[in-house]
């Protein structure tokens, strides 16, 4: 039997798994890594744009690097603010989904490789939330993202008077100046853009697989389940 008429033939019901804290986080950072990519990458690489317009008509550069610094704002609060509700969050939303320090973590991400990477096997996730390989890879994002806060702060830090950015003065001393600090800053922002790519593709793969309503999880808060596992999913995770 096909694997998606058997998912369709079974009793599913609804669970709430992704809270409106945890929705919103998610499309202010989609939003904020567009931006700051697209503006990074152009304070990165600035075009040779000439005009003989009015100096204050023509300052495009300017105002990409103040969008920039806005959305890097925006970036830091929303990420404090998931890092807070990795605890005050429900189960799907807590830190411990993230860190893979038990032996059924380690299984799981075993089985998501073989379904994802190796494509040798074809079978729903069995996680609720972020299976297991997905999880691990968002606490190495948020490793990133910690870094990517650091390092731009410590290059902003010598041109502004915020006292949020002096707290970060020291950081280019740490990574030997301001040059290698600035490269590492703009290669993390290659992973993000990697990972984004990634990350919209298996979202959509899992969608065609699984038919649990990933893709509109993220919208609505909603996934669907086959009726008595999550009870058991509550009983492997004791």
């Amino acid at each position: 039997m096909d694997p998606h008429d058997q998912i369709t033939k079974t009793l599913l019901h609804p669970v709430y798994v992704w809270e409106l804290p945890v929705r919103f986080y998610h499309w202010i950072n989609a939003l904020c890594i567009v931006a700051l990519s697209i503006t990074g990458y152009v304070i990165g690489n600035p075009p040779a744009i000439q005009s003989a317009a009015e100096a204050s008509y023509s300052y495009w550069f300017g105002t990409v690097r103040f969008v920039h610094f806005i959305f890097a704002y925006i970036f830091f609060f929303n990420y404090l603010f998931r890092l807070y509700w990795g605890f005050a969050g429900n189960r799907f939303a807590n830190w411990r989904n993230f860190i893979p320090y038990t032996k059924r973590h380690w299984v799981d991400m075993w089985e998501i490789i073989r379904v994802d990477v190796l494509q040798v096997k074809c079978q729903d996730n069995p996680n609720l939330g972020h299976n297991a390989l997905a999880s691990f890879f968002y606490f190495l994002t948020f490793l990133a993202f910690s870094l990517q806060v650091f390092t731009g702060f410590g290059i902003y830090a010598a041109m502004s008077h915020s006292w949020l950015a002096s707290l970060f003065a020291w950081v280019p001393s740490v990574f030997g100046g301001d040059i290698p600090t600035r490269d590492i800053h703009h290669m993390l922002m290659w992973f993000f853009i990697l990972f984004s790519l990634a990350h919209v593709y298996l979202v959509f793969y899992h969608d065609y697989i699984e038919r649990n309503g990933v893709t509109s999880s993220m919208i609505g808060g909603w996934k669907f389940q086959e009726e008595g596992k999550e009870e058991r999913e509550k009983e492997l995770e004791k």
